[in-house]
């Protein structure tokens, strides 16, 4: 239950504060705290789980289940790019939507480019044309990061292990589409 404000009388208030714009600039850090506090709902703390990763946690290969995740995308398709873009510092990674963004990468050898990845999971079956990537490659000039091409076949390569990767997974769940 939301607790009521009781009107303050104008009067009981000091001078100071008896202009409608100082009581509203008054009650104003007050609010966001009303706020918060109406959407505790009266939950007991000790009632809540624990948060999980589930994308983590669980190897879909080795312990079997669907091949489908909850969004219609290919689950053997998602932990696949997952798997494949690990060296990489993630944005974020939806796997209802089926969309992984990477962060800027480095690579160690190389300290005047940098890479960053998008792998969208467009279906739910284990089909070549049910996954796009896009890279993208800045390269240091100056004090500046600057927009430069990636190479013809980079893309098409880490489809490729990601493809690879999602057939192994399913190899080892027993072929089950």
């Amino acid at each position: 239950m939301t607790p009521r404000l009781q009107p303050i009388a104008p009067s009981s208030l000091p001078a100071w504060a008896r202009s409608p714009a100082r009581r509203l600039i008054a009650v104003l850090p007050v609010l966001p705290v009303l706020a918060l506090s109406a959407c505790g709902g009266g939950r007991d703390p000790d009632s809540l789980t624990q948060p999980r990763n589930h994308l983590l946690g669980v190897d879909r290969g080795a312990t079997g289940g669907d091949d489908e995740l909850k969004g219609g995308v290919n689950a053997y398709l998602w932990r696949g790019a997952i798997d494949t873009l690990s060296f990489m510092p993630f944005a974020s990674a939806d796997a209802n939507g089926g969309v992984i963004l990477t962060d800027w990468y480095q690579p160690p050898s190389s300290s005047g480019e940098r890479f960053k990845i998008a792998a969208y999971i467009l279906d739910r079956r284990l089909r070549s044309d049910a996954l796009r990537v896009s890279v993208f490659r800045q390269e240091k000039q100056g004090s500046e990061w600057v927009d430069t091409p990636v190479a013809t076949n980079t893309t098409s390569d880490i489809t490729t292990r990601i493809l690879a990767r999602a057939r192994q997974l399913r190899a080892d769940n027993g072929n089950r589409n």
